[in-house]
């Protein structure tokens, strides 16, 4: 884990370094009915194992989105805040989702600091992140996602 402040300074010997990874995560289907329930996403390839079982995929894959939505998760395993009175998710720069997850597997993300940059009352951290699965460890979803810290 890595000690994150709200200063650009003592992070930018980090730019470019991978940080590390977060904790293997299951996602069973259950949370996937919740996330489709909650973003009105109810296509058969998500939602119905037994449809999904004859489909493409041979079974309900995960949506994407909710696999981007584990970004905090992730960022709160991989960096410590410290000094920082609040965090805030401030957009994404680039996401792809590259390969199927299928409902039952277990993903992790790395991440990597890709640029620093100072703020009024604060320091926004320009991340990469990597997800991939246990069976495959080939990306299932890249992200660059920006994150501000404030003191």
């Amino acid at each position: 884990m890595i000690i994150v402040g709200t200063e650009a300074e003592p992070l930018r010997d980090l730019v470019g370094q991978h940080l590390g990874f977060s904790e293997w995560m299951s996602i069973d289907q259950e949370q996937v009915d919740r996330f489709a329930e909650a973003i009105g996403d109810h296509q058969w390839i998500h939602v119905d194992p037994k449809r999904a079982a004859d489909g493409p995929f041979g079974g309900t894959v995960v949506h994407g989105f909710l696999i981007l939505a584990l970004t905090s998760r992730v960022l709160e395993q991989v960096l410590v805040p410290e000094g920082v009175r609040m965090k805030v998710n401030y957009g994404c720069d680039r996401v792809r989702f590259l390969s199927p997850v299928l409902v039952g597997s277990r993903i992790r993300a790395g991440v990597r600091l890709r640029e620093v940059r100072p703020l009024r009352n604060g320091v926004q951290l320009a991340l990469s992140l990597t997800f991939e699965t246990e069976r495959r460890r080939v990306p299932v979803c890249v992200a660059q996602v920006l994150v501000h810290n404030y003191a």
